[in-house]
């Protein structure tokens, strides 16, 4: 590599000087195709120069892009866990058989979380079957009637999506809604599919005079990653009516 360089500034600096040597005995034409010749290779060489070092700009950018991803990523398990975890410590003098039941789940979680979790993409069905565990979870540390119905219209479960995308807006119904309730608490979920998109929505009910939460890390990260991942392929949006609060993403698959 460093002998084809020095050979290229060697070839062009004698071409150089040819030019000038002609130039100074008169030698018009001669000076002119080497003055052409000359031009020519500068140009070309410059253009490759140029888009070698647009590729490496465009490398170290997709490389930032994927460990800024990869960090976003460990983030979500985390929070998301660390909800729980506060939960059950509560729980653990007043029912141990729920409490032990509930750590058995919690633990199938945490396993999808961290060696499915850090994979590029997963099955839509894997990601089903994450969120009806997560349901299941919250349904048994309640003790209050508690709405949840999860509609699904998927037509192929084999479709590939990024991993822990929608937890994020199905914790924070919870959180933020069924939490601070004590009667009239509902969620309602439903996913459905085609071979172009998939779209999921929560809606869930909550209290007007709850004191108003500023919008945590898993809400922040989420939109980052979906700007990493989906970029123009995606639509995040929130809507509030009266004492119900609406969460709806669409991912395009192509």
């Amino acid at each position: 590599m460093f002998q084809s360089k020095t050979i290229k500034w060697i070839a062009l600096i004698i071409t150089g000087v040819a030019i000038c040597v002609f130039a100074l005995y008169d030698y018009e034409l001669e000076a002119s195709l080497l003055t052409f010749a000359f031009v020519t290779i500068l140009i070309i060489y410059g253009i490759r120069l140029l888009i070698k070092e647009i590729r490496l700009i465009n490398e170290l950018k997709n490389e930032r892009a994927k460990a800024e991803l990869l960090h976003l990523k460990s983030q979500v398990n985390p929070h998301f866990f660390f909800n729980i975890l506060n939960n059950l410590y509560g729980l653990v003098d007043k029912d141990a058989k729920k409490a032990q039941a509930l750590i058995l789940r919690l633990s199938d979680m945490m396993r999808y979380g961290i060696y499915e979790g850090e994979k590029e993409s997963v099955t839509l069905k894997d990601e089903i079957d994450y969120l009806k565990n997560y349901i299941e979870l919250h349904k048994m540390r309640y003790h209050k009637n508690v709405d949840v119905r999860f509609v699904l219209e998927v037509k192929d479960d084999t479709v590939l999506v990024m991993p822990l995308l929608f937890i994020i807006l199905l914790e924070n119904a919870f959180k933020h809604g069924v939490e601070n309730l004590t009667e009239g608490a509902y969620v309602y979920l439903k996913l459905d599919s085609d071979i172009n998109e998939v779209r999921f929505k929560v809606s869930n009910s909550f209290d007007e005079d709850a004191p108003k939460t500023i919008s945590g890390i898993g809400l922040k990260n989420l939109k980052r990653r979906l700007e990493l991942s989906y970029s123009e392929k995606h639509s995040l949006t929130f809507d509030v009516t009266k004492n119900v609060y609406t969460a709806q993403l669409t991912l395009q698959l192509k």
